[in-house]
């Protein structure tokens, strides 16, 4: 017990003497005069990055942060290619797993040498180096308007088979005028829109990982081999099926990312297909509404779960001569008050690093965090399939579907398809 408590004694005076020279200009001495380019694509976090650089600009004699971020539903993928085209490769960029990784890895720096990797568990790692800062810990499961459930006598607590959605779905349907509401669920699935990721990546993340293990990737891999679990894959579709029926419909077909949390947050719908990311959304609208989680519980038996994943990385260009002041600018989240102040309660984001001890402020974080001290989620796996599959293969499917969600036989003859050719 003493040895432990020596250790963790020793570790606290590392990690505070760290945090004391990265902000500021301890950055400064080792990377010099630079301007560090950063191409992001979280929308959702564009205003507290934005301002958390210019922080860190500001106290960095000779380094100037710029941040870009890329529209949200956009193409970073044909975004980043174009940019190594004109020659403006960004000095730090993000990848979302396997597939990013394997395109970029030419410009991966090594950061297996930082000093906020033995501060977390989530880095992205290749070969056993670390390749990749992990951005936060996300996750969702289907948000809920606690006050709306109640009056309709729904409890959140027994949403946990497709059987129990399909008996709240039609409760909800039938008292809409008396709720006050436009539909049961606020979902998105459009290509035009660039919502594709809410359903074609989001949402089929249950069937690749739902009611299994925290790190089973079996059906995934079985998708990667060119098939899909036939019966699984049904009770999926019959469950996606119920989601698209009961959403609002113009926002489902046709709307945006602002029309879908705005529904929600207006009290307009009383299920959100949303990650906690959009807590600070949530916020700027002013929601005072009890808001929870309840599980994407597609299978016949129970499932409460809910998704936890680190869903991308920032990648420090190891062709740039700015390199070292984008690990310094890196390091400084993980490893200053600064940074997790932007991390916690301006991004309203939940740290891959266990020395930070802010809470975050947003109820579906913490309806995460509770989740993730509990025990009993389920692993996220798209970041396991090839460059651009969620939006230019599943994306239009799922949309199709969307249009017309009473033709499951040939949405899953559509998706069999997709999956043979993944192989």
């Amino acid at each position: 017990m003493k040895k432990r408590l020596l250790k963790v004694l020793a570790l606290t005076l590392v990690f505070a003497t760290v945090a004391s020279m990265v902000f500021g200009a301890g950055a400064a001495e080792k990377s010099g005069e630079a301007t560090v380019n950063m191409f992001q694509l979280k929308v959702e976090i564009k205003d507290a990055i934005d301002a958390y650089a210019a922080q860190y600009s500001a106290a960095t004699p000779g380094v100037t942060v710029k941040v870009e971020t890329l529209g949200g539903g956009g193409d970073y993928g044909g975004a980043m290619k174009a940019k190594v085209q004109s020659g403006q490769m960004p000095d730090i960029f993000m990848i979302e797993g396997q597939g990013g990784y394997d395109i970029w890895k030419e410009y991966v720096a090594d950061l297996s040498d930082q000093p906020w990797v033995s501060d977390t568990d989530l880095a992205f790692k290749v070969d056993g180096k670390v390749m990749g800062f992990p951005v936060a810990i996300e996750g969702y499961g289907l948000a809920y308007n606690a006050d709306i459930l109640k009056k309709a006598g729904i409890d959140p607590a027994t949403l946990t088979t497709r059987a129990a959605y399909e008996k709240a779905f039609k409760l909800l349907d039938s008292k809409k005028a008396e709720l006050g509401i436009d539909a049961p669920v606020a979902m998105a699935a459009s290509v035009a829109g660039g919502m594709w990721w809410v359903a074609a990546q989001h949402n089929l993340a249950a069937y690749w990982g739902g009611g299994l293990a925290f790190e089973d990737t079996s059906v995934i891999k079985k998708a990667l081999n060119g098939s899909l679990d036939q019966d699984r894959f049904l009770q999926y579709t019959k469950y996606l099926q119920l989601l698209f029926k009961y959403a609002d419909q113009k926002i489902l077909l046709n709307g945006s990312y602002d029309d879908q949390v705005g529904s929600f947050a207006q009290g307009r719908t009383a299920f959100l297909h949303q990650g906690n990311w959009v807590d600070p959304n949530l916020k700027q609208l002013g929601v005072q509404f009890e808001i929870g989680y309840a599980p994407h519980a597609f299978l016949d038996t129970e499932q409460k779960g809910l998704y936890l994943f680190a869903p991308s990385w920032y990648c420090v260009n190891s062709q740039s001569p700015n390199a070292e002041a984008a690990k310094a600018f890196l390091a400084s989240i993980a490893m200053t008050k600064e940074g997790h102040e932007y991390m916690v309660n301006k991004a309203g984001m939940i740290p891959a690093f266990k020395s930070v001890t802010l809470k975050p402020s947003g109820q579906l974080s913490q309806a995460l965090m509770e989740a993730n001290a509990r025990g009993g989620n389920y692993g996220v796996f798209f970041g396991m399939l090839p460059d651009g599959a969620g939006q230019n293969i599943f994306g239009p499917i799922f949309d199709l579907f969307a249009q017309n969600p009473n033709n499951i036989n040939q949405f899953i003859a559509d998706m069999n398809k997709a999956v043979a050719n993944l192989k």
